[in-house]
């Protein structure tokens, strides 16, 4: 691995214990970014890090674990101010947070499942736009970037996830208003909607999942590492150039055409 050249800029990954957050986190700080990583759990941030760390580099200086539950405001308030008191600053944020509900039928979902995806999916997300457009208007240089993990979902529901894709369709509301409303400031919101990424959230796609014609067949899944990848190629633009949507997805995966 080339030893990264580290930079004056500082990102905010949320979910950064695993899956799509951890490979986008050590992307970015092999990249050279400073790097707060947030979930809610303390020791998958540290083995974030920890899996991260290279002999030639002192990573322990750009990376800094800080647990909190994007479902609680003062969480995500004292999130912030933490960010702000270490660093000064926030170039990047990654709205990655987000939790699957029960494939059930919709009927049968529970309230309390339905509250848990839409206060982290989108809640949460929201809470954290929130916060970072009240840092980036505020710092100097002023401005940054917001990149929200939207889903294949944003685009086409799977059986029975009826709160999943909701979230995931609101999400898409909340970027281009967001994005809207960042113009007059610098702040360059989008999107990246991924399909079927090797974590640990899509394991069972290997055994079969449902499909819309009422059969379970397996999917293929791409490494995680390309949509690390790609969350890095829209952080690294200048922000007078934005992708407002991206889909990176298993070449295979039953998406178009899905139905």
């Amino acid at each position: 691995m080339n030893t990264p050249t580290p930079h004056d800029r500082v990102a905010l990954v949320t979910g950064a214990g695993s899956g799509i957050g951890r490979a986008t986190a050590m992307a970015l700080i092999h990249d050279g970014w400073r790097v707060v990583l947030s979930g809610r759990r303390l020791d998958a941030l540290r083995e974030t890090i920890a899996q991260a760390e290279d002999p030639f580099d002192d990573i322990a200086s750009r990376a800094l674990a800080a647990p909190a539950d994007v479902t609680r405001p003062e969480q995500v308030a004292a999130l912030f101010d933490l960010v702000r008191a270490r660093f000064g600053r926030l170039d990047l944020l990654f709205n990655n947070a987000g939790v699957f509900t029960p494939g059930v039928p919709l009927e049968d979902l529970p309230f309390e499942q339905w509250r848990a995806a839409v206060d982290t999916n989108l809640t949460g997300s929201f809470l954290c736009t929130q916060h970072a457009f009240r840092l980036m208007k505020s710092q100097q240089p002023r401005g940054g970037r917001i990149v929200n993990n939207g889903s294949i979902s944003a685009h086409a529901p799977r059986p029975n996830s009826v709160a999943y894709t909701a979230t995931k369709h609101a999400m898409t509301g909340l970027t281009k208003s967001a994005s809207l409303d960042g113009r007059a400031w610098g702040i360059a919101v989008g999107q990246i909607d991924i399909g079927n990424a090797a974590s640990e959230m899509t394991e069972r796609m290997a055994a079969g999942v449902p499909q819309a014609d009422g059969s379970v067949r397996p999917e293929p899944r791409m490494d995680v590492d390309h949509a690390a990848r790609a969350v890095l190629h829209m952080a690294n633009l200048p922000l007078d150039t934005n992708v407002l949507f991206m889909t990176v997805m298993a070449t295979t995966m039953p998406f178009v055409g899905r139905g």
